[in-house]
C-alpha cells in the first residue's frame, strides 16, 4: 500500500535521575557523598533511506518514544544514556511540525538525516553538589524530559521526469517499457492507484528517474478523482511528459484531453504549470497515417513525438531527448539553499 501522508507523536527520552547516595565501607567513617548522574534520554532522529518507498509503516502506530536515560547510582556510577529513536523514512518526505504549521526539514537526499526531538539532560547526582561548606548535600537533581513534537510527515516523490495524462493514456504502459518498473496495466481507467518510479538505463551509464502519476482528470485539483492526493508528487520534477492519446479510439478528444490536463495543472499551481513540458502523442500504432497526428498539433500549435509503447516506436528518440533535457536543466540548477532545521533545543517547546 502505497502512504504519502501520516501525522504522528514523537517524544525523546526523558534524562534519567541523579542519585542522593553517601558512602559506606568498613573503616572509613565519613565517606563523603558519592551519588551518580543520570544518563542522557535518547533523541529522536529521522532518516532518508533508498529502500524506504512509502510512510505505511508510521499508520499503525501514532506515538514514538525514544529511550529514557537511566538514573544514576552509587560510588558514583553514573546511569546509561537512552539510544536514539531512528526512524526511517523515504527520500523525499518533508517533515511538518503540525502546532506550528512549519517545514522542520525536507529529506530529499539519501542518508540524510535529522534530530527532530532531543533527548533530556541526566540529573547530577549529590556528589556533584559538594562543596566546602556544604560537604554532605542531601538531595539530587531530577533529569529534564524529552522533547515531544506533533508532526505531520509529507512524501513527495523525487523524479527527473514525471509523466501526466488522462487515464488509460498509456503512462503506465510506457513507464514499463523504459524501466524495470511493474506497474499494474489493465484496459480501464484508474489502473494505476499509486504513483511508480522506475529508472531508465541509457548507454554509457546514463539515467534518469520517471515517474508515473495516476489520476488525473478534469477537476482533479479541486479534489476529483485521485489527482488532488497525487498532483504534489509532480512537483519536485524537472520535466513533464504530456501523454495524449491521439488515436481517438476511445471517443476521447485529444485536443479536449491535453486542454483539460494543462488546465488541472494550471489551477492547482503556475509554478507546476510553467516546468518545462513534452508533449507525447501515444498509441500510435492505431494512426499510422499520422492523420489524428497532424490535426492534433495543429490544434494546439505545438509539436508532439510520437510513440507507441506496444510497437516500440519512438521510444529511443525519446528517452534520448528526455536524458539531455533533464541533462541541461540540471547543469542550470544552482545549489539549493536546504531548508534550515528549526530550533529543537530541551526548553524550546
Amino acid at each position: 500500500m502505497f502512504i504519502d501522508e501520516v501525522e504522528i507523536e514523537v517524544k525523546a527520552g526523558d534524562g534519567g535521575n541523579g542519585c542522593m547516595s553517601f558512602r559506606r565501607e568498613k573503616f572509613i567513617p565519613y565517606g563523603g557523598p558519592d551519588g551518580g548522574d543520570g544518563g542522557d534520554g535518547g533523541s529522536v532522529i529521522f532518516e532518508a533511506c533508498e529502500n524506504v518507498d512509502t510512510l505505511l509503516d508510521y499508520t499503525g502506530r501514532i506515538r514514538w518514544t525514544a529511550q529514557r536515560g537511566q538514573d544514576g547510582t552509587g560510588k558514583c556510577c553514573t546511569g546509561k544514556s537512552g539510544e536514539d529513536l531512528i526512524l526511517k523514512v523515504p527520500v523525499g518526505t518533508i517533515i511538518i511540525d503540525r502546532d506550528r504549521d512549519r517545514i522542520l526539514k525536507d529529506l530529499d537526499e539519501p542518508g540524510q538525516t535529522v534530530r527532530i526531538a532531543r533527548g533530556g539532560i541526566g540529573g547530577k547526582g549529590n556528589k556533584k553538589f559538594a562543596t566546602a561548606t556544604n560537604q554532605t548535600p542531601r538531595f539530587a537533581e531530577e533529569g529534564t524530559p524529552g522533547q515531544e513534537r506533533r508532526l505531520r510527515l509529507e512524501l513527495k516523490l523525487i523524479a527527473d521526469v514525471g509523466f501526466v495524462g488522462l487515464p488509460n493514456a498509456g503512462k503506465s504502459t510506457l513507464l514499463s517499457r523504459i524501466t524495470q518498473a511493474r506497474p499494474k496495466i489493465a484496459s480501464y481507467p484508474f489502473t494505476t492507484l499509486h504513483p511508480n518510479l522506475g529508472i531508465v538505463e541509457l548507454s554509457g551509464e546514463r539515467r534518469f528517474v520517471a515517474a508515473d502519476i495516476p489520476g488525473l482528470i478534469e477537476g482533479a485539483h479541486s479534489g476529483h478523482g485521485l489527482g488532488h492526493e497525487f498532483l504534489k508528487h509532480i512537483e519536485r520534477t524537472r520535466i513533464l511528459v504530456h501523454l495524449v492519446d491521439v488515436s481517438g479510439f476511445d471517443g476521447s478528444d485529444p485536443i479536449d484531453s491535453y486542454r483539460a490536463i494543462r488546465n488541472e495543472l494550471s489551477q492547482y499551481s503556475t509554478e507546476l504549470a510553467a516546468k518545462p513540458e513534452i508533449i507525447v502523442a501515444t498509441k500510435m500504432d492505431l494512426d499510422p497515417d499520422r492523420i489524428m497526428l497532424g490535426l492534433f498539433e495543429e490544434a494546439i500549435n505545438l509539436k508532439a513525438m510520437a510513440i507507441s509503447a506496444v510497437s516500440g516506436q519512438g521510444l529511443n528518440e525519446l528517452t534520448e531527448r528526455l536524458w539531455h533535457e533533464v541533462r541541461k536543466i540540471k547543469d542550470q540548477e544552482k545549489p539549493r539553499e536546504d531548508i534550515k532545521e528549526y530550533p529543537h533545543g530541551p526548553h524550546s517547546m
